[in-house]
C-alpha cells in the first residue's frame, strides 16, 4: 500500500495526517516529524511506501480550525485494533464537542463503567487523532489526564469547542 502524508499549519502547531490509498486516516497529531506520525502504527500494518501529496483529511482540519467543527466527523479513519478498541474508538467519534465525558463515563458506554484503565488505553492507542477525538475525555475531576500530543494542545481544543 501507498500511503499519502501531509503536514500543515494549525493554530496548535504543524499537524501531519497519513491516509492510505483508499483516503482513511491511519495516524495523525500535532507534529511535523512523519517518523513521529507512522511510529504511531504498529510495524505490520504501516504502508510499504509513502509520497508527500494534498488530503481532503487536509481540508477538514482547515475548516475545523476555522470554527466547523463537525469537518472532522465523516473523515473515513481506519485503525487497526482488538474489538474492544474498535467499539471504544467508534464511541469516541460520537462525543459532542463541547461536551467532553470523563475516563469513567467513557468505560460506561462501552459497558462497564469499571474498566477506566481500559478506556484510558482506547485513547492512548488512538493513531488518527482529531479525527477519532480522544482528547474529549477528562478525568473524573475534571482535569485533563493525559494526551499524546500535549496537554497544551489538548486544552486548547477543549477550548475551542466549548466556545462554539
Amino acid at each position: 500500500m501507498t500511503a499519502l502524508i501531509q503536514t500543515i499549519d494549525t493554530a496548535d502547531g504543524a499537524f501531519t495526517i497519513l491516509i492510505d490509498d483508499e483516503g482513511r486516516v491511519l495516524a495523525s497529531g500535532w507534529t511535523a516529524d512523519s517518523d513521529e506520525i507512522i511510529g504511531r502504527l504498529a510495524a505490520t500494518h504501516r504502508p510499504t511506501a509513502i509520497r508527500e501529496g494534498e488530503t481532503d483529511a487536509a481540508t477538514a482540519v482547515r475548516a475545523y480550525y476555522d470554527g466547523d467543527l463537525a469537518a472532522i466527523e465523516n473523515v473515513p479513519v481506519h485503525q487497526f485494533g482488538t474489538d474492544l478498541q474498535r467499539t471504544g474508538w467508534d464511541a469516541l467519534r460520537r462525543i459532542t464537542p463541547g461536551e467532553p465525558l470523563t475516563y469513567t463515563s467513557f468505560a460506561a458506554t462501552l459497558g462497564n463503567p469499571r474498566a477506566v484503565r481500559a478506556a484510558a488505553s482506547i485513547c492512548a492507542r488512538n493513531a488518527p487523532a482529531l479525527f477519532v477525538p480522544c482528547h474529549r475525555v477528562l478525568r473524573s475531576d475534571g482535569s485533563l489526564g493525559g494526551f499524546a500530543w500535549g496537554l497544551d494542545v489538548k486544552a486548547s481544543l477543549l477550548a475551542r469547542e466549548r466556545a462554539s
